[in-house]
This record gives structure tokens, C-alpha cells and sequence, in this order.
């Protein structure tokens, strides 16, 4: 099963057996581990557990007062800007059109420079100007916000976290909500990078299920331990991100997932990239990502050398072509 658990593992010495699946219902365990908040440095230890049928690695209570490990400047709660160069806000549109559309060959030499996989994987929604699309936990609503810019008008952010309702300039909004307050008929309902903080992927699928127009699309990006991090680093994987992501999904738990809820998955894209490796190397150290020695934080330190990167993100790569990348968007559609 490519959701298998890793062969180093940090097994809980807890001796409460840990709940069923919140994904498939299975009381059968495939491993137990002790992950620790990384990120701000905290080290406080979270208890996990992997499924041993349908391979999801998930947290075994979630906290009662998570709200407080987003505080002090989640990223994704950072305005999005426009460059305030003419020429580079033209050649960032270019490669938007590329990513989404791989109709502007000047956009393509962009995004052979400078990834924009957010945006790419929005290529199988088939988006036109009057698609009406909902980004669920979008933060600020950077992904809403470049969309916008090129033109989509018919678009929504939400997200119950931020601040107090938010619109731009360009028209692009986002609503200080959570997805079961939300309304209307949707053509695409989008989650990036937030499916794997919801507490209840059932309840979500089914409730993004009946906003959805007949037909309609949902795309789930999200880290993945169908990966070759998770099986390397096993909790020293960066992208575990405890206890902030409650679900570390596989491919099988995504199917599974979306059979349960009246969808079939139509396509599947990794799009990892080197932070698997050099945040995961830097756990190993010790080294948390909001530490003044981590490379997030300052790359000039030299942490890691320019050949090392290079190579990380060559891998990547291959780790991508083969379906092993750490992270990948899931697109599911709804069923008639």
C-alpha cells in the first residue's frame, strides 16, 4: 500500500488504543507515532496514528485549542500583493495564463524560471471567465486575488480564521466563514492546502457535495504519505506539520473519501517540490522552520549549498513523474 508506514518510526508509548479511521471507520492500526510541533519550534508531542486499510495518517485527539497554533503569523494569513512593476506584473500574468490554460508560449518560458504550481493545478477545472469557483481556507486569498487579476470575477474566498472580511481592489473577496456557512450553487469548490486541517474530511466532502453544481469539480491539494518523505523521514517529514494538519491523506484514503461522498477521482498531479527534503533535513537537526538558522528564514546562513538545493529539487521532480511526491491535488468530480 503506497500509504505504508515508514520503516523508522517514534512508536507512542500511550496505552489508550487510538479512535477508528475518521476516513474508512477501520479499527486496524498500521503504526503509531509521537510527531512534534516543528514549526514554531514548540516541540510539544502530538500523537498520530496510520490506518492499516486505507493507509491515512491522522492525529488521535485533535486539541481542544488548536486556534492557538496559528497564532503569531501563519503565512498564509499574509496580504497578497501585485508587483508594482508593469513588466513583472505582465510576465507573472503570462505565466498565470500558462499555468492554467499552456496556451502563452512567453508564459511558459516564465514558468520554466518560476513555478507557479498552485495555479497549475487548477488546469483541470477547465475555468472560464464566468466559472463560479470557491476556495475554501484560503487564508488572505492569494490564490483569489492572482485570479482576479487575470480576469475571474466570478470568485470567493472563505475562511474562519482570518481577521474580518477582506476585498481588494481588483474584486476579489474573502469572507470570514466556514465552509458550512456558505452558500449558493458552485461550478469548483477548491481547497489548497487547508483539507488537511478540517476536523471532519466526511462531513467537508459531503457539504462541498451538495454546493456543487451537477457536474461540478472540487480539488483537494494536499500533502500526501503515498510519498517517498513520508516513507524516508518518517516524523521528522515536514509536511506532517503537527498538530496543525490533522489528516496526512493517501491516495486510497482519497478514494476513499470520494467514493463515500458521490464523487469520483478524475485525475491526480504531484506537484512536490525541494522543501520536502531540506525542511525534513533540518528537523532531523533540530532546527525548527521559524528558527533563525532554518533556510526559510534566512538562506544566506548557508545551511544548506547551492548544489544540495539544486539537487532536492531535481528530485523532486523524478519524485513527481513517479507519483511520489510529497504533496499532490487530487480533482474529484461529482457524480450526477
Amino acid at each position: 500500500m503506497n500509504g505504508s508506514t515508514p520503516a523508522a518510526v517514534h512508536a507512542d508509548a500511550g496505552l489508550t488504543p487510538p479512535p477508528p479511521c475518521r476516513v474508512c471507520g477501520s479499527i486496524r492500526v498500521a503504526g503509531r507515532h509521537t510527531a512534534l510541533e516543528m514549526m514554531n519550534g514548540t516541540r510539544e508531542p502530538f500523537a498520530y496514528f496510520q490506518c492499516a486499510d486505507c493507509g491515512c495518517l491522522q492525529i488521535e485527539r485533535i486539541p481542544a485549542d488548536l486556534a492557538r497554533h496559528y497564532a503569531g503569523g501563519y503565512y498564509s494569513y499574509t496580504p497578497p500583493q501585485r508587483p508594482a512593476n508593469p513588466l513583472r506584473r505582465w510576465a507573472v500574468h503570462a505565466r498565470h495564463r500558462w499555468a492554467l490554460h499552456g496556451r502563452d508560449p512567453f508564459g511558459w518560458l516564465m514558468y520554466r524560471r518560476a513555478a507557479a504550481y498552485a495555479m497549475r493545478s487548477l488546469r483541470p477545472l477547465e475555468l472560464r471567465p464566468d466559472t463560479r469557483l470557491l476556495d475554501v481556507g484560503c487564508g488572505a486569498g492569494l490564490l483569489i486575488f492572482e485570479l482576479a487579476e487575470l480576469g475571474y470575477r466570478s470568485v470567493l474566498g472563505i475562511d474562519p480564521f482570518i481577521e474580518a472580511d477582506r476585498a481588494y481592489d481588483n474584486g476579489a473577496r474573502v469572507l470570514k466563514r466556514g465552509l458550512d456557512e456558505a452558500s449558493g450553487c458552485w461550478d469548483a469548490v477548491m481547497f489548497h492546502h487547508s483539507f488537511e486541517h478540517v476536523p471532519d474530511p466526511l462531513a467537508t466532502l459531503r457539504r462541498t457535495h451538495a454546493l456543487l453544481a451537477t457536474g461540478g469539480r472540487c480539488l483537494l491539494r494536499v500533502p500526501t504519505v503515498s510519498s517517498y518523505a513520508w516513507q524516508h523521514y518518517g516524523v521528522d517529514w515536514v509536511q506532517l506539520d503537527a498538530p496543525r494538519h490533522l489528516y496526512l491523506f493517501s491516495r486510497e484514503s482519497i478514494t476513499h473519501l470520494a467514493a463515500a461522498t458521490g464523487f469520483d477521482v478524475i485525475d491526480v498531479a504531484f506537484d512536490s517540490d525541494a522543501f520536502q527534503f531540506w525542511g525534513s533535513e533540518q528537523y532531523r537537526r533540530g532546527i525548527a522552520l521559524r528558527d533563525e538558522r532554518s533556510h526559510a528564514v534566512n538562506p544566506a546562513a548557508g545551511l544548506f549549498s547551492a548544489a544540495q538545493l539544486a539537487d532536492w529539487a531535481r528530485r523532486a521532480e523524478e519524485l513527481n513523474q513517479a507519483g511520489q511526491g510529497d504533496q499532490a491535488a487530487f480533482v474529484l468530480r461529482k457524480r450526477p
